[in-house]
């Protein structure tokens, strides 16, 4: 099996990229199943109704989040009648919607996604991400093997420890959050696919989606300004991981960087 994951997609522009590279990825690299982190999708930070459905439209199946799912109230009623769209699986389970779900492939393979935040540098977590990841593998693997997870989170060191954490109990550990794609893709020693961030599907001629010269005169002046969204260079980014569908170990981890401008 063939799985899709896209790195953190940020505004319209990172829409845009989805709707118009992704059909031709699954086409002609045959993938089964697409992850996408999308708590930057409307104007830059959280989700709404009309920009979830333009990601499913474009043909991801699940869509994974972080701290800034609660931006926008419009999504809270739409976390629990939806399983497509994820919240940290490690937030209070008084909060709205699910951090753990799982969707047949479109070759009908059931994939288990699961969706933790970190706690370095991520303001007031209570649950551990550790704790939380293992449970709910746990509580998946009676269903399916093909598991994967997003580790949300700012801390390199906090991603990498997960993922050796995981290893051999999840197909893919994948990080995301920072907007910066890292060269560290590998398998792990147990057979876990992994990477410490996939990057960024947006604007790239930014400062991590945004326009340069606020983001600039902010750090110059310390003073409160406009972070306006780019719109040049757009790439999806991500990584494209094979697994064997019954150990539900990795075979392979590919970066992906497409950019939009090839596929006009």
């Amino acid at each position: 099996m063939k799985i899709l994951l896209i790195g953190d997609i940020v505004g319209r522009p990172g829409r845009g990229a989805v709707k118009k590279i992704v059909p031709g990825l699954r086409r002609d690299r045959c993938i089964d199943f697409v992850v996408a982190n999308a708590e930057n999708i409307a104007g830059g930070s959280g989700l709404t109704n009309e920009t979830v459905d333009e990601l499913f439209e474009g043909q991801v199946d699940v869509v994974t989040s972080g701290d800034h799912i609660w931006k926008k109230k419009e999504i809270y009623e739409r976390l629990d009648k939806d399983k497509r769209i994820l919240r940290p699986a490690n937030y209070p389970k008084e909060c709205p919607g699910t951090g753990t779900t799982i969707v047949k492939s479109s070759s009908g393979k059931k994939v288990a996604v699961i969706n933790v935040v970190g706690r370095v540098f991520m303001g007031h977590i209570d649950a551990c991400p550790f704790k939380t990841a293992e449970k709910e593998i746990q509580m998946v693997r009676k269903d399916t093997k093909i598991i994967l997870v997003d580790v949300h989170a700012e801390a390199t060191s906090e991603k990498i420890a997960l993922g050796r954490f995981l290893d051999g109990k999840a197909s893919v550990v994948f990080g995301t959050h920072t907007h910066v794609q890292t060269a560290d893709e590998k398998i792990l020693a147990q057979g876990s696919a992994y990477i410490t961030d996939l990057g960024m599907t947006g604007p790239h001629d930014s400062v991590i989606g945004r326009k340069v010269e606020p983001i600039i005169e902010h750090f110059l002046t310390c003073m409160p300004t406009k972070f306006e969204m780019a719109d040049k260079d757009v790439e999806l980014q991500g990584a494209i991981v094979e697994i064997d569908e019954k150990t539900g170990k990795a075979l392979s981890i590919e970066r992906v960087r497409e950019r939009l401008e090839d596929h006009s």
